[in-house]
């Protein structure tokens, strides 16, 4: 998923598309694996909408009641996908690959006897539809990959486990994740389908089901997590937050860092409020201005700055 609005649309009628094809396999077939990646197609359109909410809430413009902005509805409306969607999507699949284990059809899936579209037997709906979901799934995980490669390159992250965990932009943290669940579930399903119907077995395709679901479901704790620790206000990483202090600290006439903190306020929005001791000779005529020169330095040093508040003492 892109910041840009155009792109977010695309990938929510793509979504749509490969829900209802899925939807359309699992009554043809009636695939416990098609459902299951039915409930995530559905569970990644409603994704795309909570997005585009998230970026026209977050880029309102500041006012009395949100002084520092909307930037925060993004990581509540990331939160909301992760609860009611993926946790949702999830539970209903894992349920029902569990009912197919237990009490498996006596239809062997993809097999002749089923309906069929034409003259093509309703399992190659199911591999169509999936085969379609790899490719599309593939082409979003590039676009997020690269944008994440781009954030570890800037802030000199050691890899994608470091940027997981320190990232503030959710929406590209959501798409990397979603794309990589959605390429892996769509190729268990594809395998299960494709084992149930070549033995006529169907508890391959049931088993399929049942792993799709729990992996929605540990995506959906995980992305929950990670927003929970923005949503109530996460400070910058405490080595890029020690450069920060040092750019304070060094500066000429600082005596002393009284009080020193970070908080994000929305994705790369970073606001910094400090008490600094300055040095007693400094002439108070000309305070403004060497605060205004150490806002400027704090700003240049890191990029997320947005805001920057420093209150001195003389």
């Amino acid at each position: 998923m892109a910041q840009n609005k155009s792109v977010v649309i695309a990938a929510l009628i793509a979504n749509g598309a490969i829900a209802i094809l899925k939807f359309a396999g699992f009554l043809l077939t009636g695939s416990a694996a098609m459902l299951s990646e039915t409930y995530h197609s559905i569970s990644d359109t409603g994704n795309q909408i909570f997005l585009l909410i998230g970026i026209r809430y977050g880029g309102k413009e500041a006012n009395r009641e949100h002084p520092f902005g909307y930037g925060k509805a993004q990581f509540f409306y990331s939160f909301l996908v992760s609860v009611f969607l993926f946790g949702i999507a999830g539970w209903e699949s894992a349920k029902h690959g569990y009912n197919a284990i237990v009490n498996p059809h006596a239809a062997e899936v993809g097999q002749a006897s089923l309906p069929v579209i034409g003259s093509f037997p309703g399992v190659w709906v199911n591999y169509a539809a999936l085969l379609g979901a790899i490719v599309f799934e593939g082409y979003a995980l590039s676009k997020a990959h690269a944008e994440m490669n781009r954030q570890i390159d800037e802030h000199g992250w050691s890899g994608f486990r470091e940027a997981f965990r320190k990232t503030s932009d959710v929406t590209t943290l959501t798409a990397l994740t979603e794309y990589t669940i959605a390429m892996a579930g769509a190729g268990i399903a594809l395998f299960g389908v494709f084992l149930s119907r070549t033995t006529g077995n169907p508890l391959y395709d049931a088993a399929a089901a049942l792993l799709i679901g729990l992996m929605l479901m540990g995506f959906a704790v995980a992305l929950a997590w990670e927003n929970k620790r923005l949503l109530l206000g996460e400070s910058l990483p405490a080595d890029d937050e020690r450069e920060l202090r040092e750019v304070v600290a060094g500066w000429d006439g600082v005596a002393e860092i009284v009080d020193f903190r970070t908080v994000y306020f929305g994705p790369e929005q970073l606001l910094v409020t400090a008490d600094v001791a300055l040095d007693a000779g400094l002439d108070t005529e000309d305070i403004d201005g060497y605060i205004t020169e150490i806002e400027n330095a704090l700003m240049e040093t890191e990029p997320q700055v947005h805001k920057v508040y420093i209150e001195p003492e003389v």
